[in-house]
């Protein structure tokens, strides 16, 4: 199955062949047609399986740039899953020129006002950005033919409930809407069942595409030791480029100021950062100007940079859900990925639901003297 079988017209396959991207991954193979013809769309997918394009490459195909009018919005639950799949939208425009523009805080909204008065097509926003636009009457969506929901359960899980039915109150009777989320438990259902129409179902299985190419590990230790740890582990494997998860902001300035110190080359990403100063440092990141990424969950959403081949757990995270979605960011794209989590005594708990979930024990790993 190639993308042409797909409906995909030779000049964005001709950019996506320039970008590396030759053949269509599960979630895209199962979803561009469906999507392409216009049927409302639930998919169950984890974040890295190519879903962002699994729903902007039949949206670039739907749009028309003759008509003058918001024709399709994504809505996403942050500035860094907004500013990726606008990367990716800018990729795409190269094969067809249409307007896009990217709506969420931290962006100045002058310059946003000033570029919807050239005829938007195609609309990248977070919640509290795009209801900003909406109370202004800014944004016109009454002629919007798609609507997607992306990560939807983090949508709910950030308390984006509300936000959410209010901009579907102001969308268009007749348009399509495609709901994309990493689970789908009760919650995600009800809310995607009460927009969608007779929708197509696709869930893509979770361990095949998270875990097989991702060698995992565990160190026991304590909350006292763990630098020390993490440090003994950062010199074993000294990887080209990794990302180190802590469980909160306080924990990743604490962990940023002790790695400097040791002469580790390091930046720390997270929601109190200024927005234009995270892009500074995502943008840093991904061309290799420093080692590591020390982040947060909330900044961990969205981060799709090719490259990282290891991802350190200094913290346990919150779910089982919240530890594919940070392993989830090595492994990519046929490279072998590596993750080992620090865990203390009082995590064991947390680890055994993990190990239950992904259904096998996590190698122990032994630290030399």
């Amino acid at each position: 199955m190639n993308f042409n079988q797909l409906g995909i017209s030779d000049d964005i396959v001709k950019v996506l062949k320039n970008n590396g991207i030759t053949e269509p991954t599960p979630v895209q193979a199962e979803s561009i047609s469906v999507i392409k013809a216009g049927s409302d769309v639930i998919v169950e997918s984890q974040t890295g399986t190519g879903k962002t394009l699994a729903f902007l490459l039949p949206i670039f195909e739907n749009i028309s740039p003759k008509v003058d009018a918001v024709q399709a919005l994504i809505l996403t639950p942050t500035r860094e899953l907004a500013l990726q799949i606008t990367e990716e939208a800018l990729k795409l425009k190269q094969a067809k020129d249409i307007n896009i523009l990217a709506a969420y805080g931290g962006k100045d909204v002058g310059s946003q006002l000033k570029k919807l008065k050239t005829g938007i097509h195609l609309i990248i926003a977070t919640p509290g950005r795009l209801l900003d636009h909406l109370e202004r009457k800014s944004i016109d969506l009454s002629k919007l033919k798609t609507f997607v929901l992306d990560e939807a359960d983090q949508m709910l899980l950030m308390g984006f409930k509300n936000e959410v039915e209010a901009i579907i109150k102001e969308t268009s009777k007749k348009h399509q809407t495609l709901c994309f989320s990493a689970t789908l438990n009760s919650d995600v259902k009800k809310l995607a069942y009460r927009y969608t129409k007779e929708p197509s179902i696709v869930t893509i299985n979770k361990e095949e595409v998270t875990l097989e190419a991702i060698k995992q590990q565990v160190v026991e230790t304590t909350d006292r030791r763990k630098q020390d740890a993490l440090c003994k582990v950062l010199d074993e494997d000294n990887p080209y480029m990794a990302i180190i998860f802590c469980r909160t902001k306080r924990r990743a300035d604490d962990l940023e100021v002790a790695l400097h110190k040791r002469g580790y080359d390091c930046e720390k990403l997270h929601s109190d950062i200024l927005q234009s100063k995270r892009e500074r440092i995502m943008k840093a990141f991904k061309k290799g100007d420093f080692q590591y990424l020390i982040a947060t969950d909330v900044a961990s959403r969205g981060l799709d940079i090719s490259g990282v081949s290891h991802i350190y757990n200094y913290d346990i995270p919150e779910s089982v859900e919240s530890y594919i979605h940070r392993i989830g960011r090595t492994g990519r794209a046929g490279e072998e990925g590596y993750t080992c989590l620090f865990i203390d005594p009082k995590d064991s708990f947390k680890l055994e639901e993990i190990e239950k979930a992904i259904k096998f024990k996590i190698q122990r790993r032994e630290l030399g003297e």
